[in-house]
């Protein structure tokens, strides 16, 4: 029974950083319009296709932007009809990039993101305190890139991801009357990017881009244990002296293909859609490696533990529109649907998923060079019923959040 409750605290722990939800905010004029993607107005563009640099108007762009994102979970036992709630803290993605054009045909740039990550805090005491009680996840994506136009209504573009990442999680192991962390402050990997850039009329924009898993290596991750009493440390093979452990596990991030294109209806409006398609799949097992535990479920080695996933590919569509008051004021306005990447019966506590609309908005200002865009965006998660078997864990769940950024723009030449 010791070790199968260890084992399954110790993999959703891991779960969540591998399979954390998608952070759809690179972008403050892309959120206002439903985060779609061809638009190639400034740098911005550089994270969504890399080939869309060949279309910025000025030899030199830069931009940056943050966002505040605030969401709230509440989980009720319908048995009990006892409801709790989150107490997350604000999330702040940023981004940053940077666009250059040396030559006629060529284009370098350079992007900075935040695309997975969150913090969710459940009550110290809540019911599923073996599952969490905290969890912390980061992500950082350092894009270098290229763009060839190949004609004057196409270019293709290519970039290199690497990625740095952090887990900081804790939870209650109850039979003990302990706790357990979970930290690794150094996981990495690599990847990469392409896609086309299609103008092949002034009033229409077709953006094709493709961006690859990347396999986060976590090889110092450290699991600690905190029991009232000592004679437990040995049963798992730690030392009493720190209740520590180490693991080694390949956390993937998931592939997504998009579509986008961006049509001028008239010179002082335009309307964007966008279709994304994730590999949730690539989920179809877990491992970890400890190196003293005996918490795994392989025969042979007890070290190693091996959980199969039940993942599922999803989509999001999304539709934007943008109206020139003047040439300097822009409104905007989107929608979007996303699909959750698992079932009710996989729904885990550590990151919660729903199927969501979202409603975007915002203004745009230019003043000659530089820009100054503002957008909010409202989700309205889809509440669903939750029967995780596996964990033991039924009920209810609901969610709500709201987003808001700030962006900076500015083409100097």
């Amino acid at each position: 029974m010791k070790k199968i409750l260890v084992s399954t605290a110790l993999l959703a722990g891991v779960l969540s950083y591998a399979g954390g939800f998608r952070v759809s905010l690179q972008g403050v004029k892309q959120l206002a319009m439903a985060h779609t993607s061809a638009h190639a107005e400034d740098a911005s563009v550089a994270f969504f296709n890399p080939a869309g640099m060949s279309f910025i108007p000025s030899k030199l762009s830069i931009v940056a932007g943050g966002f505040g994102a605030s969401n709230k979970v509440t989980f009720q036992n319908l048995n009990t009809l006892q409801s709790t709630e989150t107490d997350n803290p604000i999330g702040t993605p940023i981004y940053a990039a940077v666009a250059y054009r040396p030559i006629e045909n060529l284009s370098i740039g350079f992007s900075f993101t935040t695309p997975f990550g969150s913090t969710i805090q459940w009550p110290s005491d809540w019911e599923g305190k073996e599952m969490v009680q905290k969890l912390e996840l980061k992500s950082f994506y350092f894009q270098p890139m290229v763009s060839v136009k190949l004609a004057p209504w196409v270019s293709f573009g290519a970039s290199y991801i690497y990625a740095k990442g952090k887990v900081n999680w804790d939870k209650a192991v109850t039979q003990f009357g302990g706790e357990l962390n979970i930290k690794d402050e150094k996981a990495s990997g690599s990847g990469y990017g392409f896609g086309f850039y299609f103008r092949p009329d002034p009033k229409l924009d077709i953006s094709i881009a493709y961006r690859s898993p990347v396999d986060m290596k976590a090889k110092k991750g450290t699991a600690t244990f905190q029991f009232p009493s000592a004679s437990i440390y040995p049963l798992l093979g730690l030392d009493p002296s720190t209740g520590q452990d180490k693991f080694t596990a390949t956390l993937p991030l998931v592939e997504e293909y998009t579509i986008g294109l961006t049509y001028k209806v008239t010179p002082k409006w335009l309307v964007s859609a966008d279709f994304n398609y994730h590999g949730w799949e690539r989920y179809s097992k877990l491992t970890l490696d400890f190196a003293n535990a005996p918490v795994g479920n392989t025969p042979g080695d007890p070290t190693i533990l091996v959980a199969p996933k039940n993942f599922k590919n999803s989509k999001t569509f999304r539709l934007g529109t943008q109206y020139a008051f003047t040439d300097m004021i822009f409104g905007r306005l989107g929608a979007y649907y996303d699909e959750s990447p698992y079932s009710d019966d996989h729904f885990i506590a550590e990151t919660p998923s729903f199927n969501t609309y979202v409603i975007t908005g915002g203004v745009g200002f230019k003043l000659k060079q530089f820009g100054v865009d503002v957008a909010g965006g409202y989700a309205l998660p889809q509440a669903r019923d939750v029967r995780n078997a596996a964990l033991g864990f039924n009920g209810q769940a609901k969610a709500q959040a709201f987003y808001f950024g700030l962006g900076l723009s500015y083409n100097p030449f």
